[in-house]
């Protein structure tokens, strides 16, 4: 990587700042901590390209953690996905991928000595007991008749608990703060509960397992790191997290700071929205190049360094804002104007006839593959009297400004002849033109014409005798409007109907049959596409579009906002 993925200077680095000039801190460490009980999305990207930046930047390390605290949604699978993920994003930990599952001797015997300061106890007042002792915003809580159990109960009590001898839900283990605490996170806190079930790395070692918020800010200060940095979503939690190392005997201090987490115009990034999008099968999987996790957005193309730039341009912010999709996509843009290949593919073909040119006869046209990039050279695409080109490019009536194919009109055809319209079969039952007929000018091979004069259209093509089959599948946004759920009951009354379209009838040149997955291409005039990594084979190839040429959304936009919408 050869740029920052944050603005040189924000007020994370700011603080990072002080912190080295005053001595405090001569080296970074972060970590990236994800619950291994889901696949990430662009709003995880911001904080990997935060977390493994700074680390990068300043002298000092990014350890990838998994908080992986509870059996009974986590799994290796999404363990697997993550690591992935973040490599394929460009970063590395090195020898620093830990797991909180690790620390659970320590934090249990934490536990324990919580417990002879008389500050944790068990608890058996039920769930929602302890919701109703817990109080409201306004009220203050209650103690629990339990609180005041004596040690030596509760030393017996947690160790049973471990052992498996209660059942879920009877016990619970609690810190004992303040049930009068302005902050309800601080009053009496949940900090083990009775888990019967496998965790997929101790296996049934474990009947109890900790809460996160027990375990989070005590594994950072395991790990020794210096600034541990969450979304605003975990502010409140901080002073806990700071109770339990101001308790404890941890070998590390951590800073908490809080910055705004991600909210990206027409998306949804709550995990419980995209599983039952999953569930309901209203997408194909998690990868669905719709979704906006990071295996459905690389299935659609979209390459890494986009990524990094677009996390880059949003910065942090200490408060929530919406950054608009457009700049996501724009940085796509810039990235894969500069660096994709070009290619001819008609998606919607009609077929064109050149009625002046030999029979039976094929070129080799050349035909520049990056005009952005002079190192890329060329290839030679095959040329005869019958193409393939987009039915939108023939109208028999032209409205205004339409340069394109018509009657008597002269167009360039990419990297090849000038060509005259001379008309259009029908078909006889449905009256549709289903042929344009044109002559070409052979002095113009090349695409221009040596007596110097001009024609405003140009149109791609693909020889009929060489073209092969694939199907195209044209993705757009998977919400219609900025904010979806906004003034609905239901998020899915937002779902675009128009977000996939299936063309199964493509006509593209035969270079494309070396396309491989990974690799993004431009089908000129038509956009950015790929090779789908899931359903293409050799025998069937399937493409999906990565990203249109230019963003239509901003007309409709402007549109909207115009109509007061």
């Amino acid at each position: 990587m050869t740029t920052n993925e944050l603005p040189e200077t924000n007020f994370i680095r700011d603080i990072i700042d002080g912190d080295f000039e005053s001595g405090k801190h001569s080296s970074v460490v972060t970590r990236f901590p994800p619950e291994p009980n889901g696949f990430l999305h662009i709003g995880h990207a911001t904080s990997i390209c935060l977390n493994f930046g700074l680390a990068r930047d300043y002298p000092g390390r990014c350890h990838l953690r998994f908080d992986d605290t509870n059996p009974l949604k986590e799994e290796s699978l999404f363990a697997e996905s993550i690591i992935e993920d973040v490599r394929w994003l460009g970063f590395d930990w090195g020898d620093h991928l830990y797991h909180a599952s690790g620390y659970f001797d320590q934090l249990y015997e934490w536990a324990l000595q919580l417990i002879r300061d008389g500050k944790a106890y068990v608890d058996e007042l039920s769930a929602e007991q302890i919701r109703e002792y817990r109080g409201t915003l306004t009220e203050p809580g209650k103690n629990s008749p339990y609180r005041d159990r004596p040690v030596e109960e509760n030393l017996d009590l947690i160790e049973r608990m471990k052992n498996g001898e209660f059942d879920e839900g009877t016990y619970v283990v609690r810190a004992k703060i303040d049930m009068a605490s302005p902050n309800p996170v601080m009053r009496d806190p949940t900090m083990y509960r009775i888990r019967k079930a496998e965790h997929h790395r101790t296996g049934a070692k474990w009947c109890i397992y900790p809460m996160y918020d027990y375990a989070h800010g005590l594994s950072d200060a395991i790990e020794g790191v210096t600034h541990s940095l969450c979304t605003l979503e975990f502010e409140n939690n901080r002073p806990l997290y700071d109770w339990f190392i101001a308790n404890l005997p941890t070998p590390a201090t951590p800073r908490q700071i809080e910055f705004a987490g991600l909210n990206l115009g027409y998306t949804v990034l709550s995990k419980r929205v995209l599983r039952g999008l999953v569930e309901d099968g209203l997408v194909s999987g998690w990868d669905d190049p719709r979704m906006p996790t990071l295996r459905g957005l690389r299935r659609r193309g979209y390459t890494p360094a986009s990524i990094r730039t677009f996390c880059r341009r949003i910065g942090l912010a200490r408060r929530h804002a919406v950054s608009e999709i457009s700049l996501l996509e724009s940085g796509l843009r810039e990235e894969l104007n500069l660096s994709a290949p070009r290619a001819m593919a008609v998606l919607r073909p009609i077929k064109l006839v050149i009625t002046n040119y030999p029979e039976g006869q094929k070129e080799l046209l050349d035909a520049v593959n990056n005009p952005e990039d002079e190192s890329a050279g060329v290839r030679q695409v095959p040329f005869s009297r019958e193409l393939y080109i987009e039915d939108a490019d023939f109208r028999e009536e032209a409205p205004k400004k339409y340069f394109r194919l018509t009657p008597g009109r002269e167009v360039r055809l990419r990297w090849a002849y000038f060509v005259t319209c001379t008309g259009a079969v029908k078909d006889p039952d449905t009256g549709e033109v289903i042929e344009v007929h044109c002559t070409y000018d052979p002095k113009t091979r090349g695409g221009d014409a040596p007596d110097g004069r001009k024609v405003k259209g140009t149109i791609h093509w693909v020889s009929a005798a060489h073209a092969i089959d694939a199907q195209v599948r044209l993705y757009d946004r998977l919400f219609c409007v900025e904010r979806p759920g906004a003034g609905v009951d239901d998020v899915r009354e937002h779902l675009n109907p128009d977000s996939i379209e299936v063309l199964r009838d493509c006509k593209l040149e035969p270079s494309l049959r070396e396309a491989r997955v990974g690799e993004p291409l431009q089908f000129e005039r038509m956009g950015y596409f790929c090779v789908d990594s899931v359903d293409s084979s050799p025998q069937s190839l399937v493409f999906n579009r990565t990203v249109a040429l230019r963003d239509a959304w901003a007309k409709i936009d402007k549109a909207a906002k115009a109509k007061g919408g």
